[in-house]
Protein backbone atom coordinates (compact mmCIF):
# COMPACT_ATOMS: atom_id res chain seq x y z
CA UNK A 1 0.00 0.00 0.00
CA UNK A 2 1.14 3.52 -0.56
CA UNK A 3 0.14 6.43 1.40
CA UNK A 4 1.21 9.93 0.44
CA UNK A 5 -0.15 13.16 2.13
CA UNK A 6 -0.74 16.91 1.28
CA UNK A 7 -1.47 19.20 4.05
CA UNK A 8 -2.89 22.85 3.57
CA UNK A 9 -3.16 24.43 7.46
CA UNK A 10 -5.56 22.22 9.38
CA UNK A 11 -6.90 20.05 6.04
CA UNK A 12 -4.99 17.31 5.32
CA UNK A 13 -5.30 14.86 2.38
CA UNK A 14 -4.16 11.07 2.58
CA UNK A 15 -3.67 9.47 -1.26
CA UNK A 16 -4.16 6.02 -0.41
CA UNK A 17 -2.86 3.32 -3.11
CA UNK A 18 -2.43 -0.39 -3.55
CA UNK A 19 -4.68 -2.58 -1.04
CA UNK A 20 -5.88 -2.10 2.04
CA UNK A 21 -5.70 -5.11 4.32
CA UNK A 22 -4.75 -6.86 7.00
CA UNK A 23 -1.32 -5.99 6.39
CA UNK A 24 -1.10 -2.60 5.32
CA UNK A 25 -4.40 -1.21 7.93
CA UNK A 26 -1.49 -0.94 11.22
CA UNK A 27 0.66 1.24 8.15
CA UNK A 28 -2.56 3.82 7.68
CA UNK A 29 -3.40 3.20 11.38
CA UNK A 30 -0.02 4.65 12.21
CA UNK A 31 0.02 7.28 9.30
CA UNK A 32 -3.38 8.55 10.87
CA UNK A 33 -2.22 8.73 14.94
CA UNK A 34 0.81 10.49 13.26
CA UNK A 35 -0.96 13.16 11.37
CA UNK A 36 -4.26 14.27 12.45
CA UNK A 37 -3.68 16.32 15.35
CA UNK A 38 -4.98 19.83 14.83
CA UNK A 39 -6.40 18.63 11.79
CA UNK A 40 -10.36 20.51 11.16
CA UNK A 41 -10.37 18.16 7.96
CA UNK A 42 -9.59 14.98 6.76
CA UNK A 43 -9.77 14.04 3.11
CA UNK A 44 -8.95 10.37 1.84
CA UNK A 45 -8.33 9.64 -1.44
CA UNK A 46 -9.31 6.54 -2.95
CA UNK A 47 -8.64 7.27 -6.46
CA UNK A 48 -5.56 4.38 -6.71
CA UNK A 49 -6.90 2.16 -3.56
CA UNK A 50 -7.86 -1.57 -5.54
CA UNK A 51 -9.00 -3.68 -2.39
CA UNK A 52 -10.40 -2.97 1.08
CA UNK A 53 -10.86 -5.41 3.54
CA UNK A 54 -12.60 -5.35 6.91
CA UNK A 55 -9.38 -4.95 8.84
CA UNK A 56 -8.88 -1.50 6.86
CA UNK A 57 -12.96 -0.65 7.60
CA UNK A 58 -11.73 -0.86 10.99
CA UNK A 59 -9.24 1.53 10.25
CA UNK A 60 -11.26 4.06 8.51
CA UNK A 61 -14.03 3.92 11.37
CA UNK A 62 -11.57 4.78 13.74
CA UNK A 63 -10.70 7.72 11.64
CA UNK A 64 -14.22 8.25 11.03
CA UNK A 65 -14.61 8.86 15.15
CA UNK A 66 -11.77 10.64 16.08
CA UNK A 67 -12.75 13.23 13.63
CA UNK A 68 -16.10 13.91 14.07
CA UNK A 69 -14.76 15.08 17.90
CA UNK A 70 -12.04 17.20 15.95
CA UNK A 71 -14.03 18.02 12.90
CA UNK A 72 -14.96 16.46 9.27
CA UNK A 73 -13.54 13.61 7.09
CA UNK A 74 -14.94 12.61 3.50
CA UNK A 75 -13.56 9.98 1.01
CA UNK A 76 -13.06 10.88 -2.34
CA UNK A 77 -12.50 9.30 -5.70
CA UNK A 78 -14.11 6.04 -4.43
CA UNK A 79 -13.89 2.63 -7.09
CA UNK A 80 -16.44 0.75 -7.59
CA UNK A 81 -14.95 -2.36 -5.98
CA UNK A 82 -14.52 -0.41 -2.76
CA UNK A 83 -18.12 1.72 -3.36
CA UNK A 84 -19.79 -2.15 -3.29
CA UNK A 85 -17.59 -2.56 -0.41
CA UNK A 86 -19.42 0.32 1.94
CA UNK A 87 -22.95 -0.31 0.42
CA UNK A 88 -22.58 -4.18 1.28
CA UNK A 89 -20.90 -3.07 5.11
CA UNK A 90 -23.21 -0.05 5.84
CA UNK A 91 -20.27 2.18 5.46
CA UNK A 92 -22.17 4.75 2.90
CA UNK A 93 -24.25 5.69 6.12
CA UNK A 94 -21.43 6.51 8.38
CA UNK A 95 -18.88 7.96 5.58
CA UNK A 96 -18.96 10.96 3.94
CA UNK A 97 -18.17 9.79 0.03
CA UNK A 98 -17.99 12.62 -2.56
Amino acid sequence: MTISKKQDGDVLELFLGGRLDTTTAPQLEQELGASLDGVKELILNMESLEYLSSAGLRVLLQAQKRMSRQGTMKVTHVSEIVMEIFEVTGFLQILTVE
